[in-house]
Formats: structure tokens, C-alpha cells, sequence
């Protein structure tokens, strides 16, 4: 019997595992690939997600990054400079994934990867989690199998909506210079963006529509972007993953078991950013079982009420400012992300500096003023 079996081995899963196994709790990781295993992603990460360990997260960095550049309809560049303490960290996620596993088993967490689960029991006060390769019994279970996993529904918690992305990747023959940039293309994607983000040798180039319908023909946007760096698209592998977006804030707990990460829709509604939200609602749910193992029978409610107050609540606002940014995207552009200090707000709000709702209304304003003349100010 397990004090904890975690289903998920991504950043929320082994975020969760090492805080638990570090506490004292035995923790069994699941996971239903073979690691290290590729998992599409683009691979941001903020550089604030180090303050919750207490090691160092040098091996897993695949490079830093300060300059960003954006363009409209692949033109109109603008660039800026990252002001924050710390770079922007880009990952690649076999690397950083299998990291942060073998950092929970250093704690003591038992990791079974290639072992998928076929289902879930509640035996009274205790759970039983069946996989192809026997069945284990744990007093908690974490759901942290991603947007596309079956725990939550297992779990019995409402569908929600999934965003679907394409990602290209394209590898180099050489390493990339430090000159290069994160890369944002508005314009070309209704309703959402395109991305490059450079890996030390190498590019991952995302597309999404953050509202209405989902992007089908990813190829349409993901060809031309690449061709506009001087990449062809089949230099590259293309993939396409879920996205499982805030929107709106919901039970995030049930008997003895919590959501984690994607399982819980924690992606940021405006950037997309999803490994530190995820590593955020890991961190506090292994808080939470650790408090209801000694006992603490309103633990994890505690733990939905923390996610909703301190991550639900300013999502209220990126989902705003996404509604309204990705209508107008043209005057978004020209009002917002050409100022001078769109970069650097950025850069403050990935690092968790800021909060969308320091600069909200500020934003939505000018926004609004875009298309009410006199109103911005």
C-alpha cells in the first residue's frame, strides 16, 4: 500500500512525487511510456519554477533566452529584450521530464514507466490502480496524465473542452547562434498564433487557435512560418498534441484523489504557457496529501480553493484580455505588442513578477481604445 500512486510522469506528476517522497510518503510514479520518451511541446519554461526544489536545474536547460521578436503576417518585426532576473529557460521534454523523475526517485519515489493503467477502484479508503502489469493500491491518487489522459473522467470529473497544436520539429546540422530570438507571428492563425522557439541546435514551430474551432491543416501555417527562417518543412517532424486550456474554475478534488497539470486544464488562456502552472498545482497537491495523510480531513478542498484563488483567479483575467486581444488581433498588435514595454511585461509575468491582473485593465483599455476612438487615453 502506497501513501500516494501518481498516474503521469510529465512535470505535474514528478513535481507532486518529489515533494511527497521528500516528506517521508511512499509515492509510486505510472507512466504509460518507455522513459526518456519525446513529448511535443515547444518547451518554454520560466526560470521561477526553481524557487519550489532545492536542486539544480542546469542538466535539463537546453539554452537561455532574453531576445524576443514578433511579426504580423510575418512582417511588421518587432524585437525586445527580456528584463527579468533569470533568462527564459527552453527545454526539450525527454530531457527535462526524465530530470525531474530521476530527482523524485533521489527522494525515494518508485517509478513503473511503459505501464499503462486500464482503470481505477475506490476500495473505501483506499485506491485501487489497475495497469497491463498488475494492480497497485495507494490511500491518494494524482491524476497527471495530461490533456489527453483518462483519470479525470475515470475520476468522474466533467469533460472539458480540448485545444488541439501542431509542432514542427526541425533539427540543425550546427548549433544556433545566441543572436537568435523567440519568435511570435500574429495574423496568419484566426484566433491564435504562431511560434518558433530555438533549441540549442535546433527550432520547435508551434500553431494553435486559442478560440472557436480547431486549427485542422496545421501544415497551411506551420510551411510558410518555417520557409519565412529558411527552413523547409520536410527538414522537420510534425506532430500534433492537446492543450487542455483554463477556462473557468472547477473542482479540482475528489475522495482521496486530486488533478494535476493538464489533467486540470492549468494552461495559460492568452500565452499558453503550461509547464509552470503545472509544477505550481504539483507542488500544491503534494502539499495537500501530505497535510490529509496526517489526518487534515479538508486538505485537498484546500487544495481546489489554493489553485482557484491563486492561479483561477488571474487566469479570469488572460482569458479577458485573449478574448479580446485575439478579436481585434490587428489593432492588438499595433496598441500592444509594438509598444516598447510589451516585452518587458511579458517577461515579468512568465517569471511570475507580475500578474495579468496588475496589468489588465491597463491592457484592455488600450485595447478597447483600438476600436473606440478617444477611449485609450
Amino acid at each position: 500500500m502506497y501513501d500516494c500512486i501518481i498516474v503521469g510522469a510529465g512535470p505535474a506528476g514528478s513535481a507532486t512525487a518529489y515533494h511527497l517522497a521528500k516528506q517521508g510518503h511512499s509515492v509510486l510514479l505510472l507512466e504509460k511510456a518507455a522513459l526518456p520518451r519525446y513529448k511535443p511541446c515547444s518547451g518554454a519554461v520560466s526560470p521561477s519554477v526553481a524557487q519550489w526544489f532545492d536542486f539544480d536545474f542546469a542538466p535539463a536547460i537546453d539554452r537561455t533566452m532574453r531576445k524576443v521578436r514578433y511579426t504580423w503576417k510575418l512582417g511588421d518585426p518587432v524585437e525586445g529584450e527580456l528584463q527579468t532576473a533569470e533568462p527564459i529557460w527552453m527545454v526539450r521534454r525527454d530531457v527535462f521530464d526524465h530530470f525531474l523523475v530521476q530527482q523524485a526517485q533521489t527522494q525515494g519515489a518508485q517509478l513503473q514507466d511503459s505501464t499503462a493503467v486500464t482503470g481505477i477502484e475506490l476500495k473505501g479508503d483506499y485506491w485501487q490502480v489497475n495497469t497491463a502489469n498488475g494492480s497497485f493500491e495507494g490511500s491518494y491518487v494524482v491524476a497527471a496524465d495530461g490533456a489527453d489522459g483518462p483519470m479525470a473522467q475515470w475520476l468522474g470529473f466533467p469533460e472539458q473542452e480540448v485545444r488541439l497544436a501542431g509542432v514542427l520539429e526541425v533539427p540543425t546540422n550546427t548549433p544556433l547562434e545566441d543572436t537568435c530570438a523567440i519568435n511570435f507571428e500574429f495574423g496568419l492563425v484566426k484566433n491564435g498564433c504562431l511560434w518558433n522557439f530555438p533549441k540549442h541546435q535546433g527550432y520547435s514551430i508551434g500553431a494553435c487557435a486559442f478560440r472557436g474551432k480547431n486549427l485542422q491543416e496545421f501544415k497551411t501555417y506551420l510551411e510558410p512560418y518555417a520557409q519565412s527562417f529558411g527552413l523547409s518543412y520536410s527538414q522537420g517532424s510534425a506532430f500534433t498534441h492537446p492543450l487542455k486550456v483554463w477556462d473557468g474554475n472547477r473542482p479540482l478534488h475528489r475522495d482521496r484523489a486530486v488533478l494535476v497539470g493538464e489533467a486540470a486544464a492549468t494552461v495559460d488562456p492568452l500565452s499558453a504557457e503550461g509547464i509552470r502552472p503545472a509544477m505550481v498545482s504539483g507542488v500544491k497537491a503534494a502539499g495537500a496529501i501530505h497535510q490529509a495523510l496526517n489526518g487534515n480531513a479538508e486538505a485537498l478542498a484546500a487544495y481546489t480553493r489554493s489553485m482557484h484563488e491563486e492561479w483561477g483567479a488571474d487566469m479570469q483575467w488572460a482569458q479577458r484580455i485573449a478574448s479580446l486581444f485575439y478579436r481585434v488581433p490587428g489593432i492588438g498588435y499595433r496598441v500592444g505588442i509594438k509598444r516598447p514595454t510589451a516585452t518587458q511585461r511579458l517577461g515579468q509575468l512568465l517569471a511570475g513578477e507580475i500578474r495579468y491582473a496588475d496589468v489588465a485593465n491597463r491592457v484592455m483599455k488600450r485595447l478597447g481604445g483600438g476600436l473606440i476612438p478617444g477611449l485609450g487615453g
